[in-house]
């Protein structure tokens, strides 16, 4: 009874049929730490890194990429802040009548030509014409449509610079350009320049306009209605 009961204990002993330690030790056969680290399986910063694989900052650095603030541009932006910007401002908050008057001084010297309306020479209605003109305002062509272009009318004592004069029966025009002057295209042979208003001009004075946006626009728009139908008399 003695040695069967030795080989019973033997067989049912737990110390060696399962041993944790040898056969299925938890920290060997299923040890997170080794079979399914996080750390060394699939750990981010391993396996797909910002920084290494797909870095939108290694991929495409906004610093590498050509830059758009080009030489021309710098040098417009900083001659559009300085002295060549307040100049573009003063030109276009000048007035009309400056604008016209710095023209038509500028042209003194050029010979009279009629019919004429540039550079190779003008006569007096034309040089009116392109003044305005460069100052925005369009004159009629001749002298007796610019006169009948504005309703108001200026008075000898109260012209002013850039007002428009026209003498001997509307057949002559020139612009005032300071008080007691005025540049115009005389006559055939001669040259546009400044001249004094002389007692002979005083007594050829017809009368004189200044010439604005609205007065030319209104004046166009009366040549464009229709003439008033004629009276058909009926003999009863």
């Amino acid at each position: 009874m003695a040695a069967g009961a030795t080989g019973l204990a033997v067989l049912a002993s737990p110390a060696q049929a399962t041993t944790p330690d040898k056969e299925s030790t938890p920290a060997q056969a299923s040890n997170p730490d080794q079979a399914s680290n996080p750390d060394q399986a699939s750990n981010p910063d391993q396996a797909s890194k910002p920084d290494q694989a797909s870095n939108p900052v290694q991929a495409s650095k906004p610093d590498r990429a050509p830059k758009t603030d080009t030489l021309d541009e710098r040098a417009l932006t900083t001659t559009l802040t300085g002295p060549e910007l307040k100049k573009i401002r003063d030109k276009q908050s000048r007035p009309a009548w400056k604008i016209a008057l710095n023209f038509a001084l500028k042209k003194q010297g050029i010979p009279y030509l009629w019919g004429g309306t540039g550079n190779g020479g003008y006569d007096c209605s034309g040089l009116m014409l392109r003044a305005y003109q460069k100052a925005g305002i369009q004159l009629p062509r001749v002298t007796t449509d610019q006169y009948a272009a504005f309703d108001k009318k200026v008075s000898w004592n109260h012209l002013k610079p850039g007002d428009l004069a026209f003498f001997s029966n509307l057949g002559h025009v020139g612009m005032i350009s300071r008080p007691g002057y005025m540049v115009h295209a005389p006559r055939t042979g001669d040259v546009i320049k400044e001249e004094k208003l002389s007692s002979w001009r005083r007594s050829a004075f017809v009368g004189a306009v200044r010439p604005d946006r609205k007065g030319v626009r209104q004046w166009a728009e009366r040549r464009k209605e229709p003439a008033p139908p004629m009276p058909v008399a009926s003999v009863l």
